[in-house]
């Protein structure tokens, strides 16, 4: 068993490690280009940013290294879903009242920013594009296969991977129910929280059902997640929650506390934030609608109707009312380390377990 796997290769990287592309400010160019020249691939999660920033922020992560890099974005409708606004609002404005925030009454309307996103990454000779909650429509695939420009898919069952696989990715990265932040799922039912499949039971299930390499994502914190990826299959990791504590994350201070201060029951899988099921801490946001037996609305609605007890949140150092995405593995987790140092525990301490067992 080598680190220097068949994902090295395609996507042009020394080692099989993938920072996640987490959406919402974590992902900052710094964090991306660092990742990259300590030779993992770096993500920017550009779902949520507004063409001219996603665009800045590409040209700032070109700045920083020659590395290969990958840009994620979401593939699914950003259609706003109105039924179950009215309740939801009710949840919201009691704690609009706590945070000291205006009740909202305005109709809630989602920018959908996927065209402009798509043809900036073209114009930016984007290197890889990374999708998560479904797959690029086909004219589009085929434009990036011209110019040569590689395609992951996040998945989180088999047929969704033969879905991924058929529709030409390169890559799939199988995403187990231990990670943090959104499942990936395709299409997620109105009372379902998505596949929660766990990561080792859904990695070598996906190995065994496509030709293209695997990547295992989901509770994987340290050499040995690695080691035990490889181990059943795949060719490398994608790993996000272990990102975020690092210097160069731009998670909320008071984030990475939350962080910090949580372990393997901490966190819960709620679409209270958004509307789509995602993995986080436990807190007083997501207690107030589990208390209220009011659902959210459907996501992006429900991510649009928070975003500004988010906002004032964080003004406030307030972790209480923040979307803290974490993954079960959160015990593991270290204190401010530089990206770069993270990537080299990692691989020294995988290429000593290997020795070990040669």
């Amino acid at each position: 068993m080598k680190l220097n796997t068949a994902l090295c290769g395609i996507l042009e990287i020394t080692y099989p490690i993938i920072q996640a592309g987490m959406a919402g400010g974590p992902t900052t160019p710094d964090l991306v280009a660092h990742v990259s020249n300590a030779g993992g691939l770096g993500t920017l999660g550009a779902a949520y940013l507004k063409p001219d920033d996603m665009r800045s922020a590409i040209r700032k992560i070109k700045d920083k290294t020659e590395h290969p890099f990958a840009v994620n974005i979401f593939c699914t409708e950003w259609d706003d879903r109105y039924d179950g606004v009215e309740d939801s609002q009710k949840v919201l404005n009691a704690i609009r009242k706590t945070l000291n925030i205006g009740h909202v009454t305005e109709p809630i309307k989602t920018a959908d920013f996927f065209e402009e996103q798509f043809e900036i990454m073209l114009e930016e000779n984007v290197p890889i594009i990374s999708t998560a909650f479904g797959v690029l429509p086909k004219d589009k695939v085929s434009l990036l296969k011209k110019r040569k420009i590689k395609i992951t898919a996040m998945v989180t069952t088999v047929r969704e991977a033969l879905i991924a696989e058929e529709n030409g990715a390169d890559i799939i990265i199988a995403q187990g129910s231990d990670a943090g932040g959104h499942r990936g799922t395709f299409q997620i039912e109105p009372e379902s929280n998505g596949a929660l499949i766990g990561t080792f039971s859904l990695v070598p299930q996906v190995v065994d059902s496509v030709s293209v390499p695997v990547v295992a994502a989901g509770g994987i914190m340290d050499s040995r997640g690695l080691v035990a990826a490889l181990a059943l299959g795949a060719q490398g990791v994608q790993m996000g929650t272990a990102f975020l504590t690092t210097v160069e994350s731009g998670a909320h201070p008071a984030y990475k506390q939350a962080l910090i201060h949580s372990n393997e029951e901490s966190t819960v899988i709620t679409k209270a934030f958004s509307g789509r099921p995602a993995r986080g801490i436990k807190n007083e946001f997501i207690k107030a609608y589990d208390v209220s037996g009011i659902s959210p609305a459907d996501f992006p609605t429900q991510n649009t109707l928070t975003g500004d007890i988010r906002r004032k949140a964080a003004e406030q150092n307030n972790p209480e009312y923040l979307s803290l995405w974490a993954g079960q593995g959160t015990r593991l987790l270290r204190n401010s380390p530089s990206a770069a140092d993270l990537i080299k525990e990692l691989v020294t301490g995988a290429e000593q377990i290997l020795s070990k067992n040669d």
